[in-house]
């Protein structure tokens, strides 16, 4: 996808504190930056790779930052951010799950305010692959079934699940979801129309750039 990205400005802005963001990325590289951005003015609110650590950045600073380094280039990961702001426990207000596993240590950790916004299901442009406010830092390898679930918080075995035999975390096809107005589901799995939305919201995505589909496993 490098250089290559997708934009959408939904019609209105709409649960600003409650929602799920669910991609299954492949990384062809360790520079591999932007997963989402959203921004009303020129500070996005983001969720991204830099020096192989995964990043939620919202309300002007990191709001978490893993320990652990993401380096695998051969392999999926599934990740999953939760952000939850009316929860009455600070450390609940914003999660990140990497293939089924609640990641529970950070280098940083900037617990939102209660009830706090953020940037992502607000009026401006998000982008998928880049930063939204002036697109930069694309994301360098595969993405499939990028979803975003409005106004709640879904568990990550909505969109994943253990193999038995083998024990890795697979992909699962969502179901029964409540995607709300802004929720999304992209499948990329027309060539010729990258951005469609799969939710039954019609929130189609437009592409920038020349994004290419391909098969993997």
């Amino acid at each position: 996808m490098a250089s290559s990205y997708l934009t959408r400005t939904f019609s209105g802005a709409s649960n600003t504190k409650t929602w799920t963001f669910s991609a299954w990325i492949k990384k062809t590289n360790t520079t591999a930056q932007q997963l989402l951005s959203a921004a009303p003015a020129s500070t996005d609110d983001q969720i991204y790779f830099s020096s192989d650590q995964l990043i939620f950045y919202t309300g002007n600073q990191i709001s978490l930052k893993t320990n652990r380094k993401y380096r695998d280039t051969n392999g999926w990961y599934h990740v999953v951010v939760q952000w939850n702001t009316p929860d009455g426990t600070a450390d609940d207000r914003h999660k990140i799950w990497v293939n089924g596993v609640q990641e529970t240590s950070f280098a940083t950790r900037n617990n939102p305010s209660q009830n706090a916004d953020s940037k992502i299901n607000g009026s401006g442009q998000h982008a998928v692959g880049a930063v939204s406010s002036s697109p930069a830092e694309y994301f360098d390898g595969f993405m499939s079934h990028v979803a975003f679930v409005d106004g709640s918080v879904v568990a990550p075995t909505a969109f994943g699940q253990t193999d038995a035999t083998s024990g890795i975390w697979k992909f699962k096809s969502p179901s029964g979801i409540t995607w709300g107005n802004n929720g999304f589901h992209l499948k990329f799995e027309s060539s010729g129309a990258l951005g469609t939305d799969s939710s039954g919201n019609s929130n189609t995505f437009t592409v920038n750039g020349s994004l290419r589909q391909a098969l993997d496993t």
